[in-house]
């Protein structure tokens, strides 16, 4: 998300280079190519031109400190004033109620509410140890109620199941009782949808949020749709005391204007976003987090959060036993690191929360991070007997050929594979022998860098 207008911005910033001060003049071509950036993002009008004035009121005669030049100044700018219109502090959700707490899930048909409802439970789930029941009263779709079944059970959530024929109203009520009984701390209500806005679905979802009576209304919303995301964002708003917004799909999405445009036009804050199509990809939304995604500074705070929650501790214990022991790195072990890095959503997702050098290419350093190719290596290790994966020198010729016949791929894939395992073996054995230090020394340019000492 924001690719494109990451790229244009910073553009924007560079053409202050060499200037002593923030002037009319010298920004008036910048905010001009900061509003085009804006509108190909498909931001909404009324929100580029507030937006830009508001720049242009703070950056107008305002003395550049001694460590920032022109360019940075404006930049800082922008940054607080993208913080504020993305909604200045994250709002997590309230959940300080009797249980169960309801939380109410409304939007269009294919915004993607019922994985949002599967995801958000496998969030309170795991991260906040809640007892979470899922129900759908999406009546005039059979199939959503069979794939919130479903997903419930993939992630341990309790499921309240509804038929067809039922009443949405009467499937909450016994919801809430079902919920009671088992002692459910939350209960998540996922709501019927049309692909447009009509009278009988916002008559039907004002029953439903009647009856459920919900702590939490939430709008789910697919970044992808432009404009017509935040039309249906504030119809919805006319009509339910929403509590917060859903950005679904925004992996898929390289312009990111709806994020900018729907929380200064609703007035509700962002609570997530959609990253993936996995159950555990939903983020929590940071204003501050997002404006330096925005500006190429990345994300290094959710990228350590989500370290954190998807990285197996105990794999990476196993294996840092195993090198101090001066066992080697073997093709099992780079199996379990590939694996891991897929969890954490690719190579690509972890790049999108890295802050990058001005002069390297992020959609390059993509097509070299491509999520198919490690899991064709995935494939090659997995094809592999365990014998020759804790000693790989064995592969020969015949076994490189059984090996690639056995992925689908190429022998000219297996031999890549295997040159890069030997790397990897070589730089962990430097880490496993003479620690960091030695590890480090290693590494071009040599030397441990100024400050890690």
């Amino acid at each position: 998300m924001f690719e494109n207008l990451s790229g244009r911005l910073s553009d924007a910033a560079r053409q202050l280079s060499g200037k002593g001060r923030l002037t009319e003049s010298n920004i008036k071509d910048t905010l001009r190519q900061v509003r085009l950036a804006l509108l190909e993002a498909d931001v909404a009008l009324p929100v580029v031109k507030s937006f830009i004035e508001r720049i242009r009121e703070r950056a107008l005669g305002e003395e550049v400190g001694k460590s920032l030049t022109p360019g940075q100044e404006l930049v800082k700018i922008i940054h607080a004033e993208l913080v504020h219109i993305l909604g200045d502090e994250s709002v997590p959700l309230d959940l300080r109620v009797q249980p169960p707490a309801v939380i109410l899930l409304a939007g269009l048909q294919g915004a993607g509410k019922t994985t949002t409802a599967a995801k958000l439970a496998k969030r309170l789930i795991d991260a906040e140890k809640k007892k979470v029941m899922l129900v759908s009263v999406d009546v005039h779709r059979p199939a959503a109620i069979l794939q919130l079944q479903t997903l419930a059970g993939e992630i341990n959530a309790l499921h309240c199941a509804s038929e067809p024929t039922e009443k949405p109203t009467a499937i909450v009520r016994r919801a809430l009782d079902d919920a009671r009984r088992s002692f459910a701390d939350v209960l998540i209500v996922d709501t019927a949808g049309r692909l447009h806005i009509d009278g009988e679905m916002m008559q039907e979802v004002i029953e439903v949020h009647a009856a459920a009576r919900p702590h939490e209304t939430l709008f789910v919303v697919d970044s992808m749709a432009g404009q017509d995301a935040v039309n249906s964002a504030r119809a919805f708003d006319d009509s339910l005391p929403l509590t917060g917004v859903v950005l679904t799909k925004t992996d898929g999405d390289a312009k990111g204007g709806v994020a900018l445009s729907i929380r200064e036009i609703t007035g509700k804050p962002i609570r997530f976003i959609g990253v993936g199509e996995k159950v555990d990809a939903l983020e929590a939304f940071h204003p501050d987090r997002m404006a330096s995604r925005i500006l190429g500074m990345g994300d290094v705070l959710t990228l350590v959060e989500e370290i954190e929650q998807k990285v197996s501790k105990e794999q990476t214990e196993k294996l840092a036993r195993k090198l101090k022991k001066g066992r080697g790195f073997d093709l099992a072990d780079l199996r379990d690191q590939l694996e891991q890095m897929m969890n954490m959503g690719g190579l690509t997702s972890m790049l999108e929360k890295l802050p990058l050098p001005g002069n390297v290419n992020p959609a390059a350093l993509k097509d070299a991070a491509n999520e198919t190719m490690i899991r064709r290596q995935i494939a090659i290790i997995n094809s592999m007997t365990p014998s020759e994966r804790r000693f790989p020198k064995t592969i020969n010729g015949s076994r490189k050929k059984r090996i690639a016949v056995g992925a689908g791929q190429q022998i000219q894939d297996v031999n890549r594979l295997l040159k890069q395992h030997l790397q990897m073996e070589k730089m962990m054995k430097k880490v496993g022998k003479g620690g960091m230090k030695k590890f480090m020394r290693g590494m071009p340019g040599g030397g441990i860098p100024p400050g890690m000492r």
